[in-house]
Parts: C-alpha cells; structure tokens; sequence
C-alpha cells in the first residue's frame, strides 16, 4: 500500500509539473495544440486547456506519463472520465459507501478501474480496457482502438460479432483527435491484467 501512495504521489508531482509546463508553454510550442486549416476556432486552445486540466483534476489512478503528450492524456482523462466509461468497465464502479446513485459521497474504485468484468444480462460482460503488457489499451493499436469505436467490431473477436452494450456508435462520431487522446489515457492508466 505504501509503494502504491508513492507511486500515486509521484505521478501527481509529474503531472503538476508537465502541467505547469504545458500551461506556461507558447500555444505554436504545444504539440497537443496543432493547428490544421479550419480547425482553429475562436477560444478552442483555451477551451481544451481547461478540458486537460479539468481530466487530470478528475482523474482517480496514477498514470505514466513517459513518452506521451501531457495535453493528449489530460484531454483523454476529460473524456473517458466524463463519458461513463467507469460505469461499464469498472466493477463495482465505486468503493462500497461511495456509490453516488445512493446518495453517498463518489468515490471510484481505482483498484479495478477500467478492468472490466461488468455483467450485462446472462451473455455480455464488459472488456478490460486497460494496458497490456506491450501498453496497450485492450491490446489494442491505435488503429484498431479507432476502428472498433467506430465499427463495433474488435479485431480480436470473431469476425461480424459487433460489440453490444458498448455505446461505440456515439464515441465513433468523436474526431480522431479524441479518440486518440482516449487512447492516450487509456495507455497510461495501470494495467489491470
């Protein structure tokens, strides 16, 4: 438990610091800030900046920041963690006398937070999306992560089995941009495997 509260602590003074960072850093220096013609809208880098900080402040477990863009994985945060995904693949989504459904205090499971295990009817039972042993979330590409929120269908599944429950066809009409930093997120959250 105490090498988890470091590790935990440690993680935060990372974030802080790329955050500090991020914040303080020109928005053409930003490689979480690019622009592409008619992307640029009025307010939008000020907008994604409190969405990243915002993802962060909501964000329950330690994550590793190596090699990946603090912006990218603080805006993945933002939408994973605004978008119900704890709800389907946590189980139990939140510690016993922190279910906000029954008027308690939230606090999420971080223990099995994203680790899936959820029972839908006698068949369904939501994927762990968290990181394999290679990083990736569900073990799943970039690629094939984008290709499943906007088909239904996981590469590793049998083919024309398209996913049930899983809102895909809402997160598939996201912009790759967000998918992308979903998949950040997802790629630096603890593997629950």
């Amino acid at each position: 438990m105490k090498k988890n509260r470091m590790a935990w602590n440690g993680s935060r003074l990372m974030v802080a610091a790329a955050l500090t960072a991020l914040i303080a850093a020109p928005a053409a220096a930003r490689d979480d800030d690019e622009d592409r013609p008619g992307d640029r809208l009025e307010g939008r880098a000020g907008h994604e900046q409190a969405q990243i900080r915002r993802g962060f402040e909501i964000n329950p477990v330690p994550l590793n920041l190596a090699g990946k863009s603090v912006g990218m994985v603080g805006l993945g945060s933002y939408l994973v963690n605004t978008g119900g995904c704890n709800d389907c693949h946590t189980n139990p989504s939140y510690l016993p006398g922190h279910d906000p459904f029954l008027g308690q205090p939230e606090q999420i499971n971080a223990t099995g937070f994203l680790a899936g295990g959820q029972h839908f009817g006698p068949v369904t039972v939501s994927s762990n999306i968290t990181p394999d042993k290679h990083g990736k979330p569900a073990g799943l590409t970039r690629d094939e992560f984008i290709r499943t929120m906007r088909t239904g269908h996981n590469p590793h599944d049998p083919k024309g089995q398209i996913l049930q429950v899983m809102p895909w066809p809402a997160f598939g009409k996201k912009l790759d941009r967000d998918l992308s930093a979903i998949y950040d997120y997802l790629s630096a959250i603890p593997s629950r495997l």
